[in-house]
């Protein structure tokens, strides 16, 4: 990053100022510069509403975002460039070390940390903020409050916001995808203790994710998709988690890839598509299609990175996402699990599939759309038998289900937002799969037409795992 040098005038530190109040810090070294945690210059001066403000212990302004992120901290410019021309003699100018990375400063894959107590530089990068002295920019010192940063929530909280609402289920036909009935769970879900803000409730989901411990969609909500996640991690590692401890799984998020929102900058590609301008719910109509894709951005942001598509637009409110080059909030998930799976176990009455390796051990859980009373999922012992990428579906009222009116065989072309998603993996028994979904907030909460139902990044997961012969087992 080409770093430009500004100062701030002691009548800026309300975070209010114009770029008017910027000024060259070499020419003016008793000046205020803001130095990212990598030792760079901000470029920038950030919108008060984008930032919180705290003092660390050394009496620092550090200017944090929304989402737990350190932006910079306030320092002199003459302390920069002293200390910069420092580190610059001691490493040397053409030593290739990075002058911006002082000892003593903690790095977890590409999130930087707080520095440790003990940094040799500590008057250069920012101190742990306190918990006391939180303001937000625009607010004058003397308003300044005393909150936790870690109270705070993420835009939206408070939202009333239930995706099961009968009204935004427009895509899902309801002769063939039934809601589930009210009966008594095998296990309850977890209650969390008080008031957890949608961050702390995204850090759990995303922490779960990472770990082979499909929460489904992360949605900063607790449900039974988390619950069972859970209790999942814990069968998979022996570990007993606890999910009221917020600290603790943000340390370990620190540790395997970073706090669990991120920025993304939206790419022409990402603007492009191609995209679709609605799904019909009808089949023969579907079979119209050249493609069943994404019919927004924001759907195909929300599938990338593994979230619901109404957070998505909670995080980013009023962002345009058709327009490349935005940069907006999304969740920052784990990568894909590897590993040479022999035995799947479906289980009807979690909804959720357990997967399984040579060994024996647990490999990775996902929740699961498992059959219906009208449509039961088949019982005993089966198999895989192919895996298809990008399937075509095709429709026999034969065979499968009946479809509105469809009484032909009707071939629909392959998208995430055909029948069966992204994915079909085939099992011995004829007509049978494990497969994705158009619509990924119902995972776990409606019963399917007899198939096992992901999400298209779970399945997609999975069937790079499989081969045919793999074991599929479904118990009750």
């Amino acid at each position: 990053m080409k770093s430009r040098l500004f100062t701030i005038s002691l009548l800026a530190l309300s975070l209010t100022a114009s770029s008017a109040l910027a000024q060259d810090a070499f020419g003016d070294p008793e000046g205020k510069v803001l130095v990212t945690p990598e030792g760079e210059l901000l470029d920038y001066v950030p919108d008060a509403g984008d930032v919180v403000v705290k003092r660390n212990r050394r009496n620092q302004r550090v200017l944090i975002d929304n989402y737990g992120n350190i932006v910079a901290t306030e320092m002199p410019a003459r302390q920069y460039l002293n200390r910069r021309a420092a580190r610059q003699d001691d490493f040397g100018q053409n030593s290739g070390q990075d002058v911006g990375q002082l000892p003593g400063v903690e790095t977890y894959g590409n999130t930087e940390r707080y520095p440790s107590a003990s940094a040799d530089d500590s008057d250069y990068f920012p101190a742990r903020p306190e918990n006391d002295g939180l303001a937000t920019g625009s607010i004058p010192r003397q308003d300044e409050t005393s909150s936790a940063f870690e109270d705070q929530s993420l835009p939206g909280d408070g939202v009333q916001n239930d995706n099961m609402n009968q009204d935004n289920l427009a895509s899902i036909d309801p002769n063939t995808d039934q809601i589930i009935e009210d009966k008594p769970a095998i296990e309850p879900d977890i209650a969390l203790d008080g008031k957890k803000s949608k961050f702390e409730i995204t850090a759990l989901q995303v922490f779960l994710d990472r770990e082979g411990a499909s929460p489904g969609v992360i949605d900063g909500k607790m449900g039974s998709n988390v619950s069972k996640a859970i209790r999942a991690y814990e069968k998979i590692t022996g570990e007993t988690l606890d999910p009221n401890n917020s600290e603790d799984i943000l340390t370990r998020l620190g540790v395997n890839g970073g706090l669990p929102v991120m920025t993304y900058e939206i790419t022409s590609a990402d603007a492009a598509g191609p995209y679709v301008a609605s799904i019909p719910e009808d089949y023969s109509l579907k079979a119209q299609l050249p493609s069943l894709s994404f019919t927004s951005v924001t759907e195909a942001l929300a599938e990338k990175f593994h979230m619901d598509e109404n957070y998505l637009k909670e995080l980013n409110p009023g962002v345009d996402f058709t327009i490349p080059g935005t940069r907006v909030k999304v969740i920052n998930p784990g990568t894909e699990k590897k590993s040479v799976v022999s035995r799947i176990v479906a289980d009807k009455g979690r909804k959720q599939i357990f997967v399984y390796d040579d060994a024996g051990q647990l490999v990775v859980a996902y929740p699961a759309s498992i059959g219906s009373n009208a449509t039961p999922s088949p019982s005993g012992t089966h198999a895989v038998a192919r895996v298809a990428f990008d399937p075509n579906y095709t429709y026999n009222p034969k065979i499968n289900f009946q479809q509105g009116n469809n009484t032909k065989v009707l071939t629909i072309a392959p998208g995430p937002n055909g029948p069966v998603g992204t994915i079909w993996i085939a099992l011995t028994k004829p007509t049978y799969g494990i497969h994705g979904t158009p619509d990924p907030s119902r995972i776990g909460r409606t019963q399917s037409n007899g198939c096992i139902r992901l999400t298209n990044w779970d399945a997609t997961e999975l069937a790079k795992m499989v081969k045919p012969g793999v074991v599929v087992e479904f118990i009750d």
